[in-house]
């Protein structure tokens, strides 16, 4: 088990003062089977009134505005989080088992097309082909293979608001493209499978009280009798080095921070994730 403390800041500097924003942060990691949340703490300056919900995909918010004039706005999430490596995937179910009405019915928001992961014959087929000699759950990590083997992982080569079918056009992206491109193999299997938001500590070997630049991190959880998680970014299982925040059917649904505003001009945007390894 590792205890972790991440410490995601994002600052906006806007051209001219802004009279009121509202906004929404999903930067609250979630408490499940392998995480503990032992810490979280959202604060803005300047400071605002918050209230907290927990949206339809599962994942905490806490949103805030502010009416007075700013120039200027800064989100903190301070989070102290116990993460284990998951087990193995227990349950398992037959492509007969995914095809069938009832999964079908009860999964198809996680199994049709979104803005970013749209429909794809070329994808449809290549799901068609790893269908024919795996299982589902084998099938996931060969969907993750066949995505490592098409984009190379190039950061700033796409922008947020590219589709895994804009990446892999380009042949490279970054993990949010990664996440977006399996999904749209494993739903065009049968599969039905979430976008996953959260943190990951890049050092393996990381010595307890070192702080290192993290970074906010996509993956994927597919159902093949249960959820699982898998990271197609790095071909492997997840383990005590992930922190999961927001779950959802693409990136549109978990972004760490999104809100509106009245004012002019653009906004200059700086974000920082710092992780500490505590145990």
């Amino acid at each position: 088990m590792w205890r972790m403390r991440v410490v995601h800041a994002t600052g906006y500097a806007y051209k001219s003062a802004v009279t009121a924003s509202f906004n929404e942060a999903r930067l609250t990691p979630r408490s499940d089977s392998r995480q503990n949340v032992i810490l979280n703490r959202i604060e803005t300056v300047p400071a605002t009134r918050s209230y907290r919900y927990v949206d339809y995909w599962g994942t905490a918010v806490t949103a805030f505005d502010l009416h007075a004039p700013h120039t200027e706005l800064e989100v903190t999430a301070s989070s102290v989080v116990e993460t284990e490596r998951p087990g193995p995937p227990e349950t398992t179910v037959t492509w007969e088992d995914l095809a069938s009405e009832a999964a079908i019915d009860r999964f198809d928001e996680l199994l049709s097309p979104t803005h970013y992961t749209p429909a794809s014959r070329r994808i449809e087929r290549v799901g068609r082909g790893i269908a024919k000699s795996h299982d589902p759950q084998q099938a996931v990590i060969e969907a993750a293979r066949w995505v490592q083997g098409e984009l190379k992982y190039v950061p700033g080569t796409t922008g947020v608001h590219s589709s895994g079918l804009d990446a892999l056009r380009e042949g490279r992206g970054v993990c949010q493209d990664f996440a977006h491109l399996m999904l749209i193999l494993l739903r065009g299997m049968g599969i039905p499978a979430r976008y996953v938001s959260g943190y990951l500590h890049p050092k393996r070997n990381a010595k307890v009280g070192d702080t290192v630049e993290g970074q906010s991190h996509a993956w994927i959880q597919a159902w093949t009798g249960e959820w699982w998680h898998y990271d197609p970014t790095n071909d492997s299982h997840i383990n005590e080095q992930y922190v999961s925040v927001g779950v959802g059917r693409d990136y549109s649904d978990v972004p760490p921070l999104k809100g509106i505003y009245s004012g002019e001009g653009s906004t200059d945007l700086d974000v920082i994730v710092e992780i500490t390894r505590l145990a």
